[in-house]
């Protein structure tokens, strides 16, 4: 799976591994942060979450145009990297409760401009490595392990997030309860119909507090949760200083593909190392077209992807916080807990090359090794669980990125296998089945959700113990997802980056982006649908948008496929 990729793919693996660990650190907790810390309704809380990643996601085409045309790709990138520190220097500035939220929209903005000078590119960057003919039969494979590198820095950032609220809860002696703050913003706006169940529940924090103080204790409660996550956001500025120094210090293995189409050596504002290789192709006007077209079509299909995938973050965490079992037992809590699960998976790695034919001794005895070692470290771990185990919302984002790392290898290995028998699908039909596993995956919490009461029901609080479901609906749904991910995302990557015109390689990276921003702006949408209907109907809106889009991405796959080959 490694071999014969070149270095500066794991250059760049790594360096995105870094800021994309602090990114969804950020993200894993900013929903529950802007309720928490201001009240916001799921519908305003959507919205903001929404703006704020259609500016991510579209703020590549601009760095994409500054790379192609004024700084090229390695600066740009270096350039986003120090732009996206200062944004989260400013977002972990903690301020009291309602206050504060002007500097949380300037640190937003900043992220945002800073993600889209590095994010794009970074994934251009990786692209001009594989132009070379030596390297380009790999591009598909490259692209998904370059997604590995994603996904394993996003699998630990809910793990980063949950440690560092408990602590901070802890110095003040509290724990987290997600019942309190919307109770808690409700009793301080007048608006708490049943201040008496209130009550229990605070005195379950501090048995001090009474019906006099409890306006004092929401208050303290939820400075010290919303401290918190302004902590939990700090955690990207020390993975972002990894990734400055990954990136910056290994710059010999990728500057030969630091090169702007157009700029010759020795022109004005041309450095050393930016003139076009040979190999770069040339098109006429008509296939430049041809190829605009097919990108086109294919952003237009991935707007769909990303609104529905990025749930995640929006009326999935919603559905973890509000209608699941808050607490498991010791055998669902491996799932919980990262350091469980991760030597569970490595031990059946293990197993795998100790009993893999054709493997060497050597490999065969590290991987019995491997196997026992982690076997019993899972052993011992899952032994120090208690009978009944809480756990916080965020940590179900800890399971897409880690099916992405457990799943990757295998799904590489099926197409390669595809491969070498001609049989593999084309990026864009990969894209088409993606788009229908989609639909498949959210078609589980419709069925989970029936019979529910409805979010507005609920009037924004937690709903009753006899309606919370097992967490295994939500785990079900985020590995559907994860393999339609993959099937469609680093395909998608791979095929603009082999599509896209040389002298517009950044620019349609950042229109990659650019699909997924409005699919993020849409994300409000169906934030704002979660207070209208019965949640099984936000589910089956998006099984709909799913099926629709992939109907649509079948009907044009000729166009498409015949423009990979131009």
């Amino acid at each position: 799976m490694l071999q014969g990729h070149p270095k500066g793919l794991f250059v760049a693996f790594f360096a995105n591994m870094g800021e994309r660990f602090g990114f969804y650190t950020m993200l894993a907790i900013f929903m529950l942060f802007l309720q928490a810390k201001y009240g916001l309704s799921a519908a305003r809380a959507s919205q903001v979450y929404g703006i704020f990643m259609f500016c991510v996601y579209f703020f590549p085409l601009v760095g994409g145009l500054l790379a192609d045309r004024v700084l090229g790709y390695g600066k740009t990138i270096g350039l986003g990297l120090v732009v996206m520190f200062v944004g989260y220097m400013l977002l972990a500035i903690p301020t009291a409760m309602n206050t504060g939220f002007p500097l949380i929209v300037v640190a937003l903005a900043t992220i945002a401009l800073g993600t889209g000078f590095f994010k794009g590119n970074l994934q251009a960057l990786v692209g001009k490595l594989y132009d070379d003919p030596k390297f380009s039969a790999s591009r598909d494979r490259a692209f998904s392990i370059f997604y590995m590198g994603i996904n394993i820095g996003a699998m630990f950032a809910p793990t980063a997030a949950e440690t560092i609220n408990n602590w901070i809860l802890s110095k003040a002696h509290y724990f987290y309860d997600n019942r309190i703050p919307a109770l808690a913003n409700q009793f301080l706006k007048g608006t708490l119909a049943d201040a008496g169940l209130y009550l229990g529940i605070a005195q379950k924090q501090d048995p001090a507090v009474t019906m006099d103080t409890l306006g004092a204790f929401s208050t303290n409660y939820i400075n010290v949760l919303s401290k918190s996550y302004h902590y939990g956001f700090g955690v990207a500025c020390v993975s972002l200083i990894a990734s400055m120094i990954i990136f910056w210090g290994f710059k010999k293995y990728y500057g030969h593909a630091d090169y702007m189409v157009g700029r010759k050596a020795g022109s004005p504002g041309a450095a050393k190392g930016t003139a076009a290789p040979a190999h770069v192709e040339s098109l006429t006007p008509e296939q430049t077209k041809e190829r605009l077209i097919a990108l086109a079509l294919v952003y237009f299909v991935v707007v769909f992807f990303w609104m529905s995938f990025h749930q995640n973050g929006v009326t999935m965490t919603y559905f973890a916080r509000d209608y699941t079992q808050p607490s498991v037992g010791k055998m669902t809590n491996l799932w919980f807990d990262l350091f469980g699960l991760l030597p569970i998976f490595l031990a059946v790695v293990g197993a795998y090359f100790a009993l893999r034919k054709g493997s060497s001794s050597l490999v065969r005895g590290l991987g019995a090794i491997g196997f026992v070692l982690f076997a019993v470290l899972a052993y011992y771990r899952f032994n120090s669980y208690g009978a009944v185990n809480p756990f916080t919302p965020q940590k179900f984002q800890h399971f897409n990125p880690f099916f992405i790392v457990a799943l990757t290898p295998l799904v590489v290995a099926i197409f390669s296998a595809l491969n070498s028998r001609g049989k593999e699908p084309s990026a864009p039909r990969k894209i088409g089945f993606g788009m229908l596993i989609t639909a498949v995956g959210f078609l589980v919490l419709v069925v989970g959700s029936i019979g529910l009461s409805s979010p507005k029901m609920l009037g924004g609080t937690v709903a009753p113990t006899d309606q919370l479901v097992s967490p295994y609906w939500l785990i079900s749904t985020y590995f559907i997802l994860t393999i339609a991910e993959l099937f469609l995302s680093p395909m998608g990557i791979s095929f603009v980056s082999k599509v896209a015109p040389p002298q517009y390689k950044g620019l349609m990276q950042g229109g990659w982006f650019a699909a997924t921003a409005i699919g993020n702006y849409l994300l409000a949408i169906i934030g704002f649908l979660w207070t209208k209907l019965p949640v099984w109907g936000t589910w089956m809106v998006l099984v709909t948008c799913c099926v629709l889009s992939a109907t649509f991405m079948f009907s044009v796959m000729k166009r498409l496929e015949r423009a990979t080959k131009s």
